[in-house]
């Protein structure tokens, strides 16, 4: 078996290479089964910490290399960042361990020159007081600091202000709490907690929402009975208070239109006591399976999952009591758990928000007389979130504002920080007539 590095190493080329983060630890940790707890929190923290950190190592490495930074390979260039990494914020890896164990991992390399040169550059940053480089350039420099692309954390400024901007990119490098939401119409609120604490779990109640809780201490959540058992969800707390402002009633009919993997989708559907219709829907489908599956797992039969084109129109979807419009994002919300969105190009992005405003124009065609629209990112740029919902109301005169319950206005961002959740958009809109 791979060293717990060597493992890390594959991750990180084959991230790079465009493999999504989460799913490419989730299946490199399934693949030995023998690796120790303590094995797998190392390769977790080292390979999410290099991620997370790019821009910070690279300047680091940079600053110091003798050669065209693009010249070296793509295994070269991660074993010089997981050292770099392991130095700079890593205390329980001595500095010593992480330029041996990086030499010895460039020692397998094709490369002959290759430990040598890993060995002088990150015994020469040690020698040099570990620096992180400056440019005298602010936005360079926060970009460095904060390892986010300039042109993210310009936008952020310009939205929120810099102290705002700044304290949403200090929690990207946060671990992200582990939040359920417990399936209290299928088993008692008590009897749950009593499943998860025989198996270890320690459970801490969150006040914004009810039947909502943070897991600690849980390891793997799928194999808990009480996951396999289908007593509760993994759901962030700010998509649980998305559903709360969407208040729906049981019997009612209600849309999903961006849905998978469906947690919204299940959360409505407990509210509503499984009594009424959830039409969930999604573009592809293996997506729409997951839907299925996890609706299945909780038994709330009253999910319908389906494919479907939010952009088009479809005269076969009933129409509805409430319709949740959850579109694709850039999702600048969760970059705590992904973080290789913090590298993504404005040109990725431009098209977005047309897209946006193109699926909640089509939602709203769905909706009853009176009934409610809920419009939800999960980023913060307003461009996608503020610009959408603002142009909508002015090009739609059968549709009005709506105060949310829990805010001061028919529109809210949750920054990061607010509740330690992911960075979310809610606004709430009716249809007159």
């Amino acid at each position: 078996m791979p060293s717990p590095r060597e493992i890390c190493l594959n991750l990180l080329v084959s991230s790079e290479r465009g493999q999504y983060s989460n799913i490419a630890l989730d299946a490199a940790l399934r693949r030995f089964p023998e690796l120790r707890d303590i094995d797998r929190r190392f390769i977790s923290a080292l390979y999410y910490g290099v991620l997370e950190r790019l821009i910070t190592l690279d300047a680091v490495i940079v600053s110091l290399c003798t050669r065209p930074f693009d010249s070296l390979s793509p295994e070269l260039r991660q074993i010089l960042r997981m050292g770099v990494y392991q130095i700079l914020y890593m205390d329980s890896v001595p500095e010593s361990a992480a330029v041996n164990e990086s030499v010895r991992l460039a020692g397998g390399l094709k490369n002959k020159s290759a430990a040598g040169f890993v060995n002088a550059l990150l015994r020469n940053f040690i020698r040099g007081g570990c620096k992180i480089p400056k440019t005298g350039v602010k936005l360079k420099d926060l970009s460095i600091e904060y390892s986010c692309a300039e042109w993210i954390i310009g936008s952020l400024i310009e939205d929120y202000g810099e102290a705002a901007a700044i304290s949403a990119l200090k929690t990207s490098f946060a671990p992200s709490p582990l939040t359920a939401r417990l399936n209290t119409c299928k088993f008692g609120y008590d009897e749950i907690l009593s499943e998860l604490s025989a198996q270890g779990v320690t459970v801490k109640k969150r006040l914004e929402v009810s039947d909502s809780v943070d897991l600690i201490n849980c390891g793997s959540v799928a194999s808990l009975n009480a996951f396999k058992n289908g007593m509760f969800h993994i759901q962030d707390i700010s998509c649980q208070i998305c559903c709360c402002e969407l208040d729906p009633k049981p019997g009612e009919t209600v849309l999903d239109l961006c849905s998978a993997p469906g947690g919204k989708a299940f959360t409505i559907a407990e509210m509503m006591n499984n009594s009424g219709r959830v039409l969930a829907f999604d573009l592809h489908q293996n997506r729409v399976g997951l839907i299925s599956s996890g609706a299945e797992r909780l038994g709330l039969k009253s999910i319908m999952a389906s494919v479907n084109d939010a952009k088009k129109f479809n005269p076969d979807i009933p129409k509805a009591d409430r319709v949740l419009c959850d579109v694709p994002c850039s999702g600048l919300g969760v970059i705590r758990s992904k973080p290789e969105i913090k590298y993504r190009r404005f040109e990725e992005l431009s098209a977005l928000p047309n897209a946006q405003y193109e699926i909640l124009k089509t939602s709203s065609e769905y909706l009853k007389p009176g009934g409610t629209l809920v419009y939800s990112t999960c980023t913060l740029r307003k461009a996608e979130n503020d610009e959408i919902v603002e142009r909508f109301l002015r090009e739609n005169i059968d549709f009005e504002s709506v105060k949310l319950s829990s805010f001061t206005d028919y529109k809210t961002t949750i920054m990061p920080d607010q509740y330690g959740s992911d960075g979310f958009f809610i606004a709430k809109l009716q249809r007159k007539r």
